[in-house]
């Protein structure tokens, strides 16, 4: 069997792209990557000790070197950070190779989310109104993926196996 497009996930911080791109990995057997757990194990930091010690900056050009590589592999599902698709060289790597997918949720529901760990490095030091204006505009970035996952009302396996069934029929 020929080898198919990567599948990409993309979103928002905790909107579920790890958890969820891990669960499709298993059922299409596929290799999965997140990309932040890459970058953690690679510099021996959380992402949030990269913010701190060694920079943005830093966090986005490694973010940028590793996405690149894995989006030229085969067979894999690709969970990026909140941040990835922001890039405009990931976003449009992403765009052309692969198959992208962005899980959408109620601004609300993110904001709760991210408000609620103590891992999200860019959220930490954003009040509620300036977290809103974040994922509003990285929202209009995101609408670039191919398809537009709306997560309200839906678990963990019903996103799956709603963007399984898309990316098998494509």
């Amino acid at each position: 069997m020929k080898s198919k497009k990567n599948l990409v996930l993309i979103g928002m911080m905790a909107s579920g792209k790890s958890t969820i791109g891990a669960y499709i990995s298993k059922i299409i057997k596929f290799n999965f990557f997140d990309i932040d757990k890459i970058i953690e194990k690679k510099v021996n930091m959380t992402v949030g000790e990269i913010f701190k010690i060694k920079g943005e900056i830093f966090f986005r050009k490694l973010e940028e070197k590793i996405t690149i590589k894995l989006l030229n592999t085969t067979d894999s599902v690709i969970s990026l950070g909140g941040g990835g698709f922001i890039n405009n060289t990931i976003r449009k790597e992403s765009i052309e190779k692969c198959e992208t997918f962005w899980l959408d949720w109620d601004i609300n529901i993110l904001t709760n989310r991210i408000k609620k760990s103590k891992k999200r490095p860019i959220a930490e030091a954003l009040n509620k109104i300036e977290l809103k204006k974040l994922i509003i505009k990285r929202s209009k970035i995101y609408s670039n993926a191919k398809y537009r996952i709306n997560c309200q009302h839906l678990n963990k396996f019903e996103i799956a196996n709603k963007i399984i069934n898309l990316y098998e029929n494509n």
